[in-house]
């Protein structure tokens, strides 16, 4: 049976249920209600027709006239047609005949049988309202018994009603739920990857061609997931063979803080061994191995960090790449959503070890070279200065023109040696900073003096704006006045004739700030991030593009190095402003 027929069936037998209660209750209802006029219209009559004539009775003498005699025997006449009860037909007889020796008026009739008659019509009177009185008595209890019975079967009728009804509602929602229970119970099943569920309904209705449908789904998904699983499994393989084979160590954390997978590098760099670490949670493996906490804390990010291994030192960097992925459909498909679900972080450290042993032999090389080179260059320097002196002999005007030029080129191969030295000093650790409380005016003074010249050659203008009592500060005059000087040999090589520079000094939190702003052309934004980059240069038209873009790297690294920041503000258009800040003495 169609379950369409099943709530038809249900639905009807509930609409009889309630019609044959109802018509029980109207049955019932209609019997006692004719219980009541039966009182109403027989008996109560006969004792209202009783009270009149003994009225007319008590209120006229004897013997009756004319209009009482009528009167008497019209209540008479009704009481005759109104004979319901045993007995009473004999005493209407008794009476009708002492009412006509009431109405007899002849002279054989003396005033002892008037009274007789009038007394024995009074005791007719009385006996009919006996009968009746105890008519209605008996009627009275025969009505409240049929009222018990009638709220009894009700009751009853109630009672098997709601029993039926609790049952139905009880038993028949089954019908429905239990089949969609069962299909619930399927569907999570499925959702689990239990493909062995099945579902078998004994009842051939909608259900039942449901579970067929869910059977046959089963049955399909049964079948993909053994046709991808090897697949997934070969995939998986590959993968971790992969990860296995890499020289980087390589560390999966899912979102769960995790381990996902580890590397045999990893372990090794780690010194974890041969333990079980796949699986773990981060925090317990972290408990017992600092430098795992410090790569999963992500404290060692970007900065290289050495490791030494097998007695040997190794260097690192570290990369940090989140994991994100698509959200997907119930079918699997990716869905239109831009957002994603993160699944966790990757670790990779990248042995950095044959970069920096490179690097550390290029700066030995270079400051061996630059310090070899120094030597000659200033010979070549001295060598210029004696030819130049006229004692020595004359020269002409071409000699010269080619003496500036070889001292112009001299001038920048030594400052290209000496910063080169600087770095290599800075690469090495062997920077040395001799820290003096100084004022920051006297910074200033001493690199206007060494750009003088310069500025009045192409008639710059150099102001220099400063806040009243400013704090002494604890520097390397040396190396804090070469950083300012580098500014301001730029801010004059990129700034037009008879323009200004403008050299600011603020006292801000205790801490001192140097500021150059020149009205040259201005930086552009792309190029900013890179301008204190090593051997960086903004790209030019050709002029200007002097040096070895070094002078702000090693600025930044000398500013660093004291405590201090460095940074630039630039617009095109808008000229720029280079500024640094170091700590007030305490």
């Amino acid at each position: 049976m169609k379950v369409k027929n099943k709530l038809r069936l249900g639905f009807g037998f509930l609409f009889i249920v309630v019609l044959l209660f109802g018509a029980v209750c109207m049955y019932y209802i209609n019997r006692i209600s004719n219980s009541a006029k039966i009182i109403l219209k027989d008996n109560y009559e006969s004792l209202s027709y009783c009270r009149e004539m003994r009225n007319i009775l008590d209120e006229n003498t004897l013997p009756l006239n004319s209009v009482a005699i009528k009167n008497f025997n019209t209540q008479l006449t009704k009481e005759a047609r109104n004979l319901t009860e045993p007995g009473e037909k004999e005493n209407v007889k008794g009476l009708m005949k002492s009412f006509r020796q009431l109405q007899d008026k002849s002279k054989q009739t003396s005033i002892t049988d008037i009274l007789q008659a009038q007394k024995a019509a009074r005791r007719y009177i009385r006996q009919i309202e006996t009968i009746n009185m105890k008519a209605i008595v008996n009627k009275n209890e025969a009505a409240h018994t049929s009222i018990d019975q009638g709220a009894m079967f009700l009751g009853l009728a109630v009672t098997f009603t709601f029993l039926i009804l609790f049952s139905f509602s009880f038993n028949f929602p089954g019908i429905i739920l239990n089949p969609l229970n069962t299909l619930l119970t399927g569907i999570r099943a499925i959702g689990q990857k239990n493909y062995s569920q099945r579902i078998h309904f004994a009842k051939n209705d909608e259900f039942a061609e449901v579970a067929n449908a869910f059977n046959d789904m089963v049955i399909r998904l049964n079948e993909w997931e053994n046709s991808n699983l090897s697949k997934l499994m070969s995939e998986k393989l590959r993968i971790e063979t992969i990860i296995e084979q890499m020289e980087d160590a390589i560390i999966g954390v899912n979102e769960n803080q995790e381990i996902l997978f580890i590397n045999t590098a990893a372990k090794k760099i780690l010194n974890l061994g041969a333990e079980q670490t796949i699986e773990r949670s981060v925090t317990d493996v972290a408990q017992r191995n600092d430098l795992f906490k410090s790569i999963i804390g992500q404290d060692k990010e970007g900065k290289p960090f050495k490791v030494v291994i097998d007695g040997k030192d190794a260097h690192f960097q570290l990369q940090v790449r989140e994991i994100w992925v698509p959200n997907l459909s119930a079918n699997g498909i990716q869905t239109l959503n831009i957002a994603k679900t993160r699944a966790g972080n990757v670790y990779i450290l990248k042995n950095i070890t044959e970069f920096k042993e490179r690097d550390e032999a290029k700066t030995n090389f270079i400051a061996t070279i630059s310090h070899e080179l120094k030597t000659p260059i200033s010979s070549i320097k001295m060598s210029l200065k004696l030819m130049k002196d006229k004692r020595i002999g004359h020269i002409n005007t071409e000699q010269q023109q080619l003496l500036e030029h070889i001292k112009d080129d001299s001038d920048r191969l030594l400052k290209i040696t000496s910063e080169l030295l600087e770095l290599s000093q800075i690469e090495t650790g062997n920077l040395q900073l001799n820290f003096l409380s100084v004022k920051p005016e006297q910074i200033v003074d001493y690199a206007l003096s060494s750009v003088s010249f310069q500025a009045q050659q192409k008639e710059v203008t150099l102001q220099v704006i400063k806040d009243e009592n400013l704090p002494m500060i604890m520097v390397d005059v040396e190396k804090t006045a070469w950083v300012l000087v580098n500014l301001l040999s730029n801010a004059l090589r990129y700034s037009a004739e008879k323009s200004k520079i403008v050299i600011s000094i603020v006292a801000q939190d205790n801490k001192v700030i140097f500021s150059v702003r020149d009205t040259g052309k201005g930086i552009d934004e792309q190029y900013q991030k890179r301008l204190f980059d090593r051997y960086f240069q903004v790209p030019t038209d050709g002029q200007n593009k002097t040096g070895s873009g070094l002078g702000l790297a090693i600025s930044k690294d000398f500013i660093e190095a004291q405590s201090g920041h460095i940074w630039v503000q630039s617009a095109i258009g808008e000229g720029s402003t280079f500024s640094f800040e170091l700590p007030g003495s305490k």
